[in-house]
């Protein structure tokens, strides 16, 4: 039985936050108010997704491929030799035999060397510093500590494997003023898996083992089973920050602006303006690197959103360097418009097609700030459905929102799975979600210590909503509305 993909997070003094544990879902909502911490938490599961697995676009960095294999000095015996080249035919039998992506065990002979790997991780923790600071946008990973208290941060990552047992695996970080530490905790009683998509992977460990390097061999391998190990947190990742449409509208001017600076390295004074953080850096890269003819298999959700909120299309075309050009096509239009001259919601939402027409696929994980940003309440709701369907379709969502339309439209998701199926087509409003796929949390000030606390929202189903205080604010409106309106009456009282 394939391990849990459930994961926990932790949080101590990190950013504004002074506490916080997510269980991560396949749908998870952070909302509060401005300040908090909610794109801090984002972006730190951005660095830990991209810390474990594949980024965007990019080599896979998990704690395995830093490791130093000098100082590894396994000496492969003869019956570990035999043993690993019986699993690699073994894992081609079973690849050729179901014809798809398979988890294949290691065997105690080869695990107990990987091991070893898994666990010396001090060069990890290097890593992530640096994959931390690029993320942010920091100068040190320290400056992600809490102030004034904090003096360590901590993040904790925390995943239940029911395999045959029940076990906890742990990544424990320690974020300093002087640098990171990390310390891993893998049970012995945990089976090693590594996940075989094609004879390529096989092939690429076959001739590793055949070179006789067995050390480069046993670090190759427990590259290939650290996504396993961490769950969905090891999958690809894509992260939409807030501002989509702006970035949309200026992204030539906004690189444009950057190589010209970088070719005058050294040439003029150090500018003022600040470099720009990793999520943004990777979406700005994305946009750029779009190829139209390359296709997702979640192209069907991006057609969907086009037909069914966009009401037209949007298009990349190259120019002669290769740069790409976004359009929009309104529907009964024969020409296309620039994205610049469309409205703030099309900008806002082309990335999104864009992303699942080219880039995402299911399984991975989509980060997208403020979904609501320049959208009406009605399609504020539209687009929280339309999200379901994506969760729907095998790709993870985590959103950052202040809109009290997308919880109540998700709250009316979970509360539409408590409906028979057979029934579901009398009510109109998006696919059904269980309980257990969507997570809203709350980001909260309190006093003392200074800092955001982050708490998990209950779906109340008398409300239809996950209450986060719109609520209080409406009622507040209102009683201002009341005082206003009674000491208007009684100033015209007063004159008459």
């Amino acid at each position: 039985m394939p391990n849990s993909e459930q994961v926990t997070l932790s949080v101590e003094d990190f950013g504004p936050i002074a506490k916080a544990t997510v269980e991560l879902r396949p749908f998870t909502v952070f909302v509060g108010a401005s300040n908090t911490g909610k794109s801090y938490l984002a972006i730190l599961l951005y660095t830990l997704q991209r810390f474990f697995g594949a980024g965007s676009g990019v080599t896979p960095i998990s704690p395995a491929r830093l490791h130093d294999s000098s100082n590894f000095r396994s000496q492969m015996t003869d019956e570990q030799g035999v043993a690993a080249h019986q699993w690699l035919q073994q894992a081609r039998d079973q690849l050729a035999h179901r014809g798809s992506p398979i988890d294949v065990v290691l065997p105690d002979e080869i695990a107990n060397s990987v091991r070893p790997i898994l666990q010396g991780v001090r060069e990890s923790a290097l890593l992530f510093d640096a994959q931390a600071k690029r993320c942010f946008g920091v100068a040190e990973s320290g400056d992600l500590v809490r102030q004034p208290a904090g003096k360590c941060a901590r993040v904790v990552l925390r995943r239940e494997v029911h395999d045959g047992g029940a076990a906890e695996i742990g990544y424990d970080f320690a974020i300093k003023r002087t640098g990171t530490q990390l310390k891993p905790s893998i049970p012995e009683d945990v089976p090693l898996r590594v996940k075989v998509t094609s004879d390529i992977d096989l092939w690429r460990l076959e001739q590793r083992l055949s070179m006789r390097f067995p050390e480069t061999f046993h670090v190759d391998l427990a590259d290939s089973v650290v996504p396993s190990i961490v769950g969905a947190i090891g999958n690809p990742v894509h992260y939409l920050p807030a501002d989509r449409a702006g970035v949309m509208r200026a992204h030539k001017v906004v690189v444009s602006s950057l190589v010209r600076r970088a070719s005058r390295a050294g040439l003029e004074p150090e500018s003022p303006l600040p470099v720009l953080s990793g999520v943004l850096a990777d979406f700005l890269e994305g946009l750029i690197e779009l190829d139209d003819r390359k296709q997702t298999t979640s192209r069907q959700l991006a057609k969907r959103l086009e037909t069914d909120i966009l009401g037209g299309s949007v298009s990349i075309s190259q120019s002669t360097v290769g740069y790409p050009s976004f359009h929009y096509r309104p529907e009964n239009w024969q020409d296309d418009l620039p994205l610049m001259n469309t409205s703030s919601m099309v900008s806002e939402l082309a990335p999104v097609v864009l992303y699942l027409r080219h880039v995402v696929q299911p399984g991975d994980v989509l980060i997208i700030e403020e979904p609501e940003s320049h959208l009406h309440p009605a399609m504020q709701v539209s687009f929280t459905r339309y999200l379901a369907g994506v969760v729907k379709a095998g790709i993870r969502v985590i959103v950052t929102t202040h809109s009290e339309w997308v919880l109540e439209a998700l709250a009316n998701l979970v509360q539409l799975s408590e409906v028979p199926e057979a029934r579901r087509s009398k009510i109109s409003g998006g696919p059904a979600l269980k309980p257990e796929e969507v997570g809203a949390w709350s980001f909260e000030r309190q006093e003392w210590p200074q800092g955001s606390v982050v708490r998990e929202i209950p779906l109340d189903t008398v409300r239809g909503t996950f209450p986060a205080g719109f609520g209080d604010i409406t009622e507040q409106l209102y009683n201002d509305w009341a005082s206003i309106t009674n000491l208007a009456q009684r100033t015209e009282t007063k004159s008459t």
